[in-house]
């Protein structure tokens, strides 16, 4: 009898009909393979009273070999112990709670394998806003009608607070419809996780209205709204109204494209002035933990300056420290669990963008979305702004040349407005017939201006 391995997986060929390779131990743990390429981890025991029974532990992409081995060891041990783990797996399905439900979800290896701002913006969702409506419910009785209203209730702000939580700390929750619309989407992924994992039969959330990201199509489109924000990062960092590092973050932000969380949290060991960039190991930006690779930020000669000018620090300290005050009114560094800490700057931006008037509703992930956009404007290609931004998809970084097309048509539309109000008036008028042909057959025109503008548009 062989044993499991990775590679024997890997190389399990599908039958026309299902089969099963046992493995040596423990006993009665192995592998299905169906005839449509799906491999499950199973456990074949036989009850108390005789009875042959073969339970489901999950598919190969959900859970490691060792944890499957570490399930079937635990059905072992309860059938040594004259339990039927299918039995009382139902019992524990039929009465887990939507907060076991999500206790599961926040311990498994799929959540640990986000990004480590994934995670924690995930678990504020769970925690502030869905815990607290649906945590008591039964995961498997949950009904979509459940789920609408807790959207309703999220976005009226139902689990909006705002409580002290100690000396100069609050903790700040707010609803509406953006905080609605992605612990809906949690909520869906929560969902779909526990299918595969054979906790529910049905997601509740998957036909519920997720919205669309709109902010994530505000962008600075012009120079005008880029020269509101410098003037107002300078007239703000002088007059007191903003640190002179929170003005830092908001100025590299715009010039570089880095995601908040790669400026707020940037270490020295991360930066190499001298060729111009900065460096995020695989562990230390969003994409990483998928795609194992590191991240380089470009750093133009602007945002050199900027990070030139910073007061120096040790290799693994942050660039930008947080500050608190004290009861006298100093400020200093403050670090979180013996960790740099992340700056906080929300406030500041939301003062920052109303000031300066830029587009409504914009974020500092907006900044990142503009620099994209105007790349694309530029002529860069979608794989050249997928590697400036760090994009883990091509398709995120395609969305900015469709933008760019466009802008590129429109101002093409201008450039033949101001053509042809120079030509002359005989000229206007005329029409140009153009036959239809196949589109790898030429265009005929019989005015040859004509043709030079199509070309031109095109």
């Amino acid at each position: 009898m062989p044993r499991i391995t990775k590679s024997l997986i890997a190389s399990s060929q599908t039958k026309t009909e299902r089969y099963y390779v046992w493995d040596e131990k423990p006993w009665g743990f192995g592998l299905s393979v169906f005839p449509s390429g799906r491999k499950s981890f199973v456990f074949q025991y036989r009850t108390a009273e005789g009875r042959s029974r073969r339970a489901t532990i999950g598919k190969v992409e959900s859970l490691t070999l060792d944890q499957a081995r570490q399930r079937a060891q635990e059905m072992s041990e309860c059938v040594r112990k004259g339990g039927d783990p299918l039995e009382e797996k139902k019992v524990a399905q039929a009465e887990m709670s939507v907060g076991e439900l999500f206790d599961a979800y926040l311990a498994s290896e799929t959540f640990k394998e986000k990004a480590k701002s994934t995670r924690e913006t995930d678990k504020g969702r769970i925690e502030n806003h869905l815990r607290p409506l649906l945590g008591k419910k039964f995961a498997r009785k949950l009904t979509t009608e459940q789920v609408k209203k807790t959207r309703r209730e999220i976005t009226t702000g139902k689990t909006a607070r705002n409580v002290k939580t100690g000396w100069r700390a609050r903790s700040i929750v707010r609803g509406g419809e953006g905080t609605a619309r992605q612990s809906m989407r949690i909520l869906a992924a929560i969902y779909s996780w526990a299918g595969k994992e054979g906790l529910v039969d049905k997601n509740p959330a998957r036909d519920v209205d997720k919205g669309g990201d709109g902010e994530r199509d505000i962008v600075m489109r012009d120079a005008e709204d880029y020269r509101r924000l410098f003037e107002t990062l300078d007239t703000m960092e002088r007059e007191s109204r903003i640190r002179p590092a929170v003005a830092d973050i908001f100025r590299l932000i715009a010039l570089t494209g880095a995601r908040r969380s790669e400026i707020t949290g940037l270490l020295w060991s991360e930066i190499d002035l001298q060729r111009g960039v900065i460096i995020k190991s695989s562990k230390r930006h969003k994409t990483g933990k998928k795609t194992a690779k590191s991240r380089i930020i470009g750093l133009p000669e602007l945002a050199r300056a900027i990070l030139s000018r910073q007061p120096s620090g040790p290799p693994d300290g942050p660039v930008f420290p947080p500050m608190r005050k004290d009861a006298a009114g100093r400020v200093y560094p403050v670090s979180r669990k013996g960790e740099p800490g992340c700056i906080n700057v929300t406030k500041d931006w939301r003062a920052v963008r109303t000031e300066a008037k830029l587009p409504e509703g914009i974020g500092l992930h907006g900044l990142r979305h503009s620099l994209a956009t105007h790349m694309a404007m530029q002529g860069a290609q979608a794989a050249e702004i997928m590697a400036a931004l760090g994009h883990r998809k091509l398709s995120t970084s395609q969305r900015y040349i469709h933008y760019a097309e466009d802008a590129r048509a429109a101002l093409a539309e201008r450039a033949v407005a101001f053509i042809r109000d120079a030509m002359p008036t005989e000229g206007r008028q005329h029409k140009t017939e153009v036959k239809e042909r196949p589109d790898d057959e030429p265009v005929e025109y019989e005015d040859k201006r004509h043709a030079v503008l199509h070309f031109a548009v095109r």
